[in-house]
């Protein structure tokens, strides 16, 4: 498992980062070539829209040393009309590659986006906990989007515009061989600045991107924060953080706009003297009768045509760097594997809902569990802040895994259930309630999508919350915000106590559910929670008073071991350490 990764230093001005990119970019091969044939037809098309240009000044050259040089225009008509054939062709040829290419490259996108956020729901939480949302967000939009425009235009005439190139300098040695020399001459410059420049904007384009993620993740916890940072009277501390990083991220920027522009320089410059070249060498040789003009006018024109081609290159390899960049960054998630999968045998016990930790370790939080739940029992877990009550409940639906010993939900362990059947068989509540941007029925009924109004109005009623979606503007249909923001915690805690008892699940795990609630809901919820609990099996973290009664039994988990098993009355009586603990709890309470 690896951490989220530090941005990157700007590597040696070698090959190695041409080698690094291509081979970044060799890895989207999986994605690439289900389309390689429309991919493929639609480089065609433009290869030959740009040879048809090309032709156009050998067409020019016939022209001049033809009709015009022995002042017979008969054949004059024939060859305009081809001229304006050949740009028919070429503009009708661009137009079939970007309709070509529009599908399979938008379709590659979605393809690599579905496969990113379904690796990431793979994921442990471990991971998530590790790298910032922002970076993750920047790798599915901003990233992707960059991989696209690759795919679809600057893949294409990196290649395409090579060979036109490469052409170009064939045809101009055809009708001088000292012009095409001049030519490949001034190439050599070209193309090594061009390199230079391009390794070093790759380098500072994977900055740009590491920092643009930074920036949204700066900007997503504000959104999300903004209630607790406007009551701390925090605006303006994080307000400097976010121009803080803006100006850093506008500072890379401003150093690819330099980069682009020394790029764009020598790309305009080389060009231009090369025309220079081809015009004063084609003079001189007119001037000495090697020449003819209309040879010396076609090569001029070969080289307005190679323009573009040329100049494009250097452009093209920068943004094959930024896709090379995004790339790599997509795949530094696509190659983290997933630490909790479907084991290949899986077992399918029959469901009773009796829990067993035997030894079970967890790094250095849980050292050596034991504890049994029988089915239809309702267990509390007590201890204090930070003794790894919330870890050991996410062991029982395997959100994390054990270090050693194992955890087994009637007699087999959990490591050898399907993951599917196992979620829905164990459901968990969490004391933070996690809501998504959409109406009540789907946030409850998130787990069980075919569950019908009236079930979730069962759900609702079982965790008291039917009475306040009934006063909402549009009942079960009202969008609640994002992460509930619209409403109190007390009722988003009762959505998600609602959401964990909507498939009937046997097994539940309801971490600190009535955390958020005031006295009197807390009282309503606890009648509904009596009767949900009487006929599952429960593992509940509890820290009020209130919230051990419910249980059957009580177990203390001190030092990463459970103490004490009893109930609730007898621990009061007999164990002082877990009378010291309820009493201040009772204190904060």
């Amino acid at each position: 498992m690896t951490a989220a990764p530090d941005h990157e230093s700007a590597p040696p001005v070698t090959s190695a980062a041409a080698a690094a990119t291509l081979a970044a970019l060799r890895r989207l091969a999986p994605y690439v070539l289900p389309h390689r044939r429309v991919l493929l037809g639609s480089a065609v098309a433009a290869l030959c829209g740009n040879l048809a240009a090309l032709a156009i000044p050998l067409v020019t050259r016939r022209i001049v040393d033809g009709p015009i040089a022995r002042g017979d225009l008969s054949a004059l008509p024939w060859l305009v009309a081809g001229i304006l054939a050949l740009g028919l062709v070429e503009a009708l040829l661009l137009l079939v590659r970007r309709r070509m290419v529009a599908r399979p490259t938008t379709g590659i996108e979605a393809d690599m986006r579905a496969d990113l956020y379904a690796h990431l729901q793979r994921l442990p939480l471990s991971f998530h906990d590790r790298w910032p949302s922002g970076q993750l967000l920047s790798r599915a939009i901003q990233d992707l989007s960059t991989i696209r425009r690759f795919l679809a235009f600057a893949g294409v005439f990196l290649v395409v515009n090579t060979i036109t190139a490469v052409v170009g300098v064939v045809v101009l040695g055809w009708l001088s061989w000292f012009l095409g020399v001049a030519l490949a001459l001034l190439a050599v410059p070209l193309v090594a600045l061009t390199l230079r420049i391009e390794s070093r904007f790759s380098a500072v384009a994977r900055r740009a991107q590491d920092q643009a993620g930074d920036l949204a993740t700066v900007v997503e916890e504000s959104a999300l924060g903004v209630r607790v940072l406007r009551s701390l009277g925090r605006r303006r501390e994080i307000t400097a953080r976010f121009l803080a990083d803006a100006r850093v991220l506008r500072g890379t920027q401003l150093h690819m706009v330099r980069l682009r522009a020394a790029l764009w320089c020598v790309l305009v410059l080389l060009p231009e003297a090369g025309i220079t070249v081809i015009l004063g060498l084609g003079a001189w040789g007119v001037a000495s009768g090697v020449l003819t003009l209309g040879t010396l006018v076609a090569a001029v024109t070969v080289m307005t045509y190679l323009f573009w081609p040329i100049a494009s290159l250097g452009w093209l390899l920068t943004e094959a760097g930024n896709a090379g960049a995004a790339s790599r960054r997509f795949w530094e998630v696509m190659d983290v594997e997933p630490a909790i999968v479907d084991p290949a045998e899986p077992e399918t016990p029959v469901v009773r809902g009796r829990i067993e930790l035997r030894d079970v370790h967890v790094g250095t939080v849980l050292r050596g569990v034991d504890l049994t739940v029988e089915p239809g029992e309702t267990m509390a877990l007590v201890g204090a802040t930070g003794s790894g009550k919330t870890l050991l409940t996410a062991l029982v639906a395997r959100l994390a895994d054990v270090s050693s010993g194992a955890v087994l939900l009637d007699g087999v362990d959990v490591r050898r259930w399907r993951l599917a059947e196992l979620r829905r068989v164990v459901a968990t509540a969490f004391e933070e309630p996690i809501l998504i941007s959409a109406g009540v029925r789907e946030n409850v009924a998130l787990g069980v999508p075919d569950a019908s109004d009236e079930a979730v109005w069962e759900a609702l009623r079982t965790a008291s919350a039917a009475d306040f979606v009934e006063r909402l503007p549009w009942g079960l249909d009202t969008r609640i915000g994002e992460q509930g923001i619209s409403l109190s915690g007390g009722q988003r805690q009762r959505l998600a106590l609602a959401r964990a008892v909507i498939g009937h699940p046997p097994v539940l795990v309801l971490d600190d559910p009535l955390s958020a609630l005031d006295v009197h809901t807390e009282a309503e919820v606890e009648a509904a929670l009596r009767r949900v609990l009487g006929g599952v099996t429960a593992l509940v973290v509890a820290h009020r008073p209130s919230t051990v009664q419910l249980a059957d039994r009580v177990a203390l988990l001190e030092d990463g071991r459970i103490t004490a098993v009893g109930r609730h009355a007898e621990l009061l009586a007999d164990n002082p350490a877990y009378r010291d603990l309820i009493s201040s709890e009772l204190v904060r309470s």
